[in-house]
């Protein structure tokens, strides 16, 4: 396989070190990047808009739940992205899918799999877990939602995600170094795009698709640490 660029996203150190030895027994000439936050990430992105393929994790300091894929998929989409995660939950895997992502792959999977995996990923298939059906559809109000989601522009997603974590339009503003008009002008759209009257309005009814994910996660997290995974 010829050599490619991979970015491994995740805040454990002791899973991206073993997620990197698969990979590299995998890819013998791939370069490796890792980041351990979704600012991090963001960065390595911005320098490598080159990458082959990026394994997020579904939570990370700076994203909750699929609100990075959403992010991800808007302001670098010909980057491909997998989840890789603790939840295992067929609902995310679906909502992972229909919000761009390339393929979803259990954190559970033996290093073979993961092998496998990468390798039909990266000759441009889709790749799920055995028994998963990547043509199912979940609610047809989970549906309508992420096809509003997908509709964002990556500012409007950022504002989004912001709003999410309580911040006022001045914060906001401060952060993305624009002015609170621009971001007052953002957050309009993004109610419109929606479909909602107002900000609460938006948190509320994204904060239910972005943290059943992020939920799940934790609690598959926990499991396997108790486990002793």
């Amino acid at each position: 396989m010829t050599a490619c660029r991979l970015v491994i996203a995740d805040d454990h150190p002791l899973f991206r070190d073993a997620l990197r030895l698969t990979a590299s027994q995998a890819l013998p000439d791939a370069q490796i990047i890792e980041a351990s936050s979704f600012d991090g990430l963001r960065t390595t992105l911005e320098a490598n808009p080159d990458a082959d393929l990026v394994l997020l994790d579904l939570n990370m300091p700076g994203m909750v739940g699929l609100s990075g894929l959403l992010f991800l998929r808007a302001a670098f989409s010909a980057v491909a992205v997998v989840i890789i995660s603790a939840n295992e939950e067929p609902s995310v895997i679906q909502q992972a899918l229909a919000l761009g992502a390339m393929g979803y792959i259990p954190k559970s999977a033996a290093p073979a799999e993961i092998r496998a995996a990468l390798a039909a990923l990266l000759a441009g298939e889709m790749w799920v877990p055995a028994g998963s059906d990547p043509q199912r559809h979940g609610s047809s109000d989970d549906a309508e939602l992420i096809s509003r989601l997908a509709s964002l522009t990556p500012q409007q997603v950022r504002v989004l995600m912001m709003l999410s974590d309580g911040l006022a339009n001045k914060q906001i503003a401060h952060a993305l170094g624009v002015s609170e008009a621009t971001i007052k002008a953002h957050v309009s759209a993004v109610l419109e795009k929606l479909g909602v009257d107002n900000r609460t309005q938006a948190v509320i009814v994204t904060q239910r698709l972005m943290a059943a994910a992020a939920s799940s996660d934790a609690q598959a997290r926990a499991v396997g640490l108790e486990a002793g995974r």
